[in-house]
């Protein structure tokens, strides 16, 4: 089993070094069990706003298609993909917990689950949004996407985000039993799983980043996220 450790700065915010290191681990692992935690006292604050808000075009569309790519990563990964959350799991963070085979979080009411992109101005790209809606209670979805609240552990499992409340030992058990199983059955039928859910025509896709940019990029959000990013929890 392995320990992949989600670290970086402003409390491992997803800069584009955080998230390449994280493909680098995946690779790494091929397809053994992994344990994805976070570093210090949470999992993940979500997107890097500061690295964001420093990003012209180019840069923010290498910037997205990076996050994508890790998406998929983790939702394909063909081994048993167990997450630990310990502390805040916000917007970007959240959606790295929802890739993973089971989720675990701690039971500590002050730990922040939630997905506050339209809460900033931003849009979810299309195979984040199906992920969403494959993984968050069907009745909770629109307080959950639209509402852009944030949760602690017994209402994020109430709502989808995590399947159990529990301590790291308790994700290390989850990752034992399902480590059990055949791996080449187990890879097998999780590709059959997934199939579709992170599948966009490339054409729309594109076409979503192309409408996309202006707005990530635009000096008003950048402003907003930066104002958003002194009023998030960070401890």
């Amino acid at each position: 089993m392995i320990d992949l450790v989600l670290e970086g700065a402003g409390k491992n915010a997803l800069g584009s070094a955080v998230m390449r290191e994280l493909l680098r681990g995946l690779a790494a692992a091929q397809g053994a069990p992994v344990l994805l935690r976070g570093a210090g006292d949470v999992f993940s604050a979500g997107l890097n706003l500061v690295e964001i808000a420093g990003l012209d075009d180019a840069g923010m569309r290498a910037y997205l298609e990076l996050l994508e790519q890790l998406i998929k990563a983790l939702y394909s990964y063909p081994g048993p993909l167990v997450v630990h959350v310990h502390g805040h799991a916000i917007a970007g963070g959240a959606i790295l917990a929802l890739c993973c085979d089971h989720r675990v979080c701690a039971a500590d009411p002050r730990i922040k689950f939630g997905l506050n992109e339209v809460a900033l101005g931003l849009r979810f790209p299309r195979s984040i949004l199906q992920l969403v809606r494959r993984r968050i209670a069907p009745q909770s979805l629109d307080e959950v996407v639209l509402g852009g609240h944030l949760y602690a552990p017994a209402d994020a499992l109430r709502v989808g985000f995590v399947d159990e409340l529990g301590d790291l030992d308790r994700a290390r058990e989850r990752l034992a039993v399902l480590a059990r199983h055949p791996a080449d059955i187990y890879a097998a039928t999780k590709v059959e799983l997934r199939a579709g859910v992170l599948v966009e025509d490339e054409a729309l896709r594109r076409a979503f980043i192309d409408e996309a940019l202006p707005v990530w990029t635009a000096p008003a959000l950048k402003q907003r996220l930066l104002g958003f990013l002194k009023k998030t929890p960070r401890t």
